[in-house]
């Protein structure tokens, strides 16, 4: 397809699909937790997506090509992912879908503070210092929110961390020799470290398996095709038609819809400082990416 210079019904539909992808994985991701343990999960869902990538690659004719300087970066960017996830799914392990999502997804925020002092082109404008602090409000809502239940302080802050984590993703792959690759090997780096270091941590967090059932492998099929694998792809084609401040700002529908999902599927509460985080960190988030 065509470049395009703006969002168009194709563009809109397919971003926000994307959106309620990724929020339904959450809730996937916290029901997983009762059948596998969520180190292990993610560790498994990183063998799996690499398996489908590399089915892929070799379907489209692309090589796996280790080009020169691209070790470390490739190494780092693996360890980063594998870092994301640890935090997110032990965090969903710990506290509730609406906590983790909003804090995990406050990493616009994070990636706009590392950009300003890394980034030449992407200094904090007056109306993105704005977004950045209302999202930072939505978060100190949501950490100073009420306990109890599914809900903790350690699972929150663990979110948070992965978001420091994706953010590390996004400025590795803006700053080094990564830049240059395309996107399918960018995602091999991330899957093929991740999957080594993830599977040798999982025996640190416990019994690998708790109670698995069908629904468990079913879930974690969806995360391995549907997210981790062709989602990613999906994301990165509509990233080469469509502007990236466009894309960029559907971002705040995932910690919305995932609050959503989470009070529909999994009953969790949606007390005032959930729904004012919501509408601080959504905001917030449309700021930022705006031009």
């Amino acid at each position: 397809m065509e470049r395009k210079d703006k969002i168009d019904s194709f563009g809109a539909v397919s971003l926000i699909g994307f959106g309620v992808l990724l929020a339904f994985n959450q809730v996937v991701v916290k029901l997983g937790n009762d059948g596998f343990q969520p180190v292990f999960m993610a560790g498994v869902r990183s063998v799996g997506a690499l398996v489908v990538l590399l089915i892929w690659m070799r379907l489209r004719a692309i090589p796996v090509r280790m080009r020169p300087g691209t070790l470390g970066p490739g190494l780092l960017l693996g360890a980063l992912f594998a870092f994301e996830f640890v935090a997110l799914f032990w965090a969903l392990d710990h506290t509730r879908v609406s906590h983790a999502s909003l804090l995990f997804y406050s990493m616009p925020v994070v990636l706009s503070v590392a950009a300003h002092f890394l980034l030449p082109n992407e200094r904090l404008t007056p109306l993105k210092t704005l977004g950045l602090a209302l999202a930072m409000g939505g978060v100190g809502l949501v950490l100073m929110g009420q306990r109890g239940g599914a809900a903790s302080l350690i699972g929150d802050l663990a979110a948070l961390a992965g978001a420091f984590g994706w953010a590390g993703i996004a400025l590795t792959l803006r700053l080094t020799k990564l830049a240059s690759e395309p996107p399918e090997m960018q995602l091999f780096w991330q899957l093929a470290v991740s999957a080594v270091i993830l599977l040798a941590l999982s025996p640190l967090f416990g019994p690998l398996l708790r109670d698995p059932g069908l629904w468990h492998l079913v879930g974690l099929a969806y995360q391995i095709v549907a997210v981790a694998s062709f989602g990613f792809l999906f994301w990165v084609f509509l990233l080469g038609i469509y502007p990236a401040a466009g894309v960029a700002s559907f971002a705040f529908l995932t910690p919305v819809l995932s609050v959503i999902l989470g009070w529909l599927i999994l009953s969790e509460p949606l007390g005032l400082n959930i729904l004012g985080a919501m509408a601080l960190v959504a905001l917030g988030i449309v700021l930022i990416n705006r031009r």
